[in-house]
Order: structure tokens, then C-alpha cells, then sequence
């Protein structure tokens, strides 16, 4: 318990560090919640404002949009580091690799809840859209949003300082976070009443993958920051 302490102390300072910077630079609220809502604007005339098909799209949109938003988060987030050495500077300051990962991944989080809570309020208002479970959708948010951060941060810790990052960790990163879309967006569907299937089924199964992404986060946090 002394060990695992001190590393959560540390992570909790770089998620500080890291959410300091976008509230100084609002990178989030300021270009990327706007690009997103910009989307939904053209999806529903690409769609020709037809409403069942708006309010079937709905919930893979909204982990579209989360996607979107998890691979510029991470990329910049390493991309802060790998300025001016930031990131050598991290690991002889003596910070578990570990801290450094786990408090990427937290910020991101906080970031994409945002992003998530921006794009649930354009669904409701541009699409119409009713939730007829509430619980569900959040609970499949928060867990589905939690995968996201983790994987992205993992992938972009794995491609920062290379030259091709920009178009790297997205094809990295879409495959591997597949699972998180393909399970988001059958839980969203139940929650907004798009479908009759089996909602808390799909969100256990975005808890698995959650824990899975923390444990291959946790072996290859060291490694990975070795190397970045």
C-alpha cells in the first residue's frame, strides 16, 4: 500500500498538470465539442433532417464523435510532453512511468466526458431523440469513456516523437478500440429505445474491456516511457 499511494499521488499531479493546460489553452471546448456539433449539424442534412434515421444513427455517432475526440486528445497530450524534452524531464524527475500514463489517461477522460456530455446534449436537441434509460446510458458512458482514455493514451505513448504519429496512432488505435465502439453503440441503442437488446449485457462487456485495457496499460506503462 506505501508503494501504490505514491504512485496515484503522482498521477493525480500530471492529470492536474495535463487539465491546467487545456483549461489555459481550451483546446476542447474552443475547437474540438465545436467540430463535433459541426458534424451532427451535416449528418442530419447529409441524412436530409429524415428523424428515424437521425435517431437511429444516434448512438454510433455519439462514440464516433468520442473516438474523434480520443485521438486528438492523446496526440496532443504526448505532443506537449515530447516538446522541449518535457517527457525526459518526467522521468528523471523520478515519476513512476506508471503516474505519468495513468494521469495522461485521467485527463483524457475528463476531457472526452466533456466531449460526451456536449454531443448527448446536440443529439437531444438537433435529432430529437428521447433516453428511455438513463442509468444505462450513463453507466455505458462513463465505462465506455474510461476504455477510450486508457487505450488512446496507451497508443499514443507508443507512437509519440515519430514523424507519421498524425495518421499512425489513428490507424492504431481504430481497430484496437473496435470493441468499444461496436459495444457502445448497443448499449446506446437500448438506452435511447432503438432496439429491444440486452443493454447491461453490452455495458459488462465494456467493463471487460476496460480492465483488460488497464492491464495491458499497466505492463507496458514502462516500457513504453522508456522509449517515448
Amino acid at each position: 500500500m506505501r508503494l501504490i499511494r505514491p504512485m496515484w499521488r503522482e498521477a493525480w499531479l500530471i492529470c492536474r498538470k495535463d487539465l491546467m493546460i487545456e483549461r489555459r489553452a481550451r483546446i476542447t471546448l474552443g475547437q474540438i465539442v465545436p467540430t463535433v456539433l459541426l458534424i451532427l449539424v451535416v449528418f442530419a442534412f447529409a441524412f436530409d433532417a429524415n428523424v428515424s434515421l437521425l435517431g437511429a444513427g444516434a448512438g454510433g455517432l455519439y462514440w464516433v464523435a468520442l473516438l474523434f475526440g480520443g485521438v486528438l486528445g492523446a496526440k496532443r497530450s504526448f505532443d506537449i510532453e515530447a516538446e522541449g524534452g518535457n517527457l525526459d524531464a518526467l522521468r528523471m524527475g523520478g515519476l513512476e512511468p506508471g503516474a505519468v500514463l495513468w494521469g495522461k489517461a485521467a485527463a483524457l477522460a475528463a476531457q472526452l466526458a466533456v466531449i460526451g456530455a456536449a454531443t448527448v446534449a446536440g443529439l437531444l436537441i438537433l435529432y430529437s431523440v428521447t433516453v428511455d434509460d438513463w442509468l444505462l446510458l450513463v453507466v455505458a458512458a462513463v465505462t465506455g469513456t474510461g476504455a477510450f482514455a486508457v487505450c488512446a493514451t496507451v497508443y499514443g505513448a507508443m507512437t509519440v516523437g515519430l514523424r507519421s504519429a498524425d495518421t499512425l496512432l489513428p490507424l492504431l488505435l481504430i481497430p484496437v478500440a473496435a470493441p468499444v465502439l461496436l459495444a457502445g453503440t448497443r448499449a446506446f441503442d437500448v438506452a435511447l429505445g432503438n432496439s429491444a437488446d440486452q443493454g447491461w449485457s453490452w455495458t459488462a462487456l465494456l467493463a471487460v474491456v476496460l480492465v483488460t485495457y488497464i492491464a495491458v496499460g499497466w505492463a507496458a506503462a514502462g516500457p513504453l516511457l522508456e522509449d517515448a
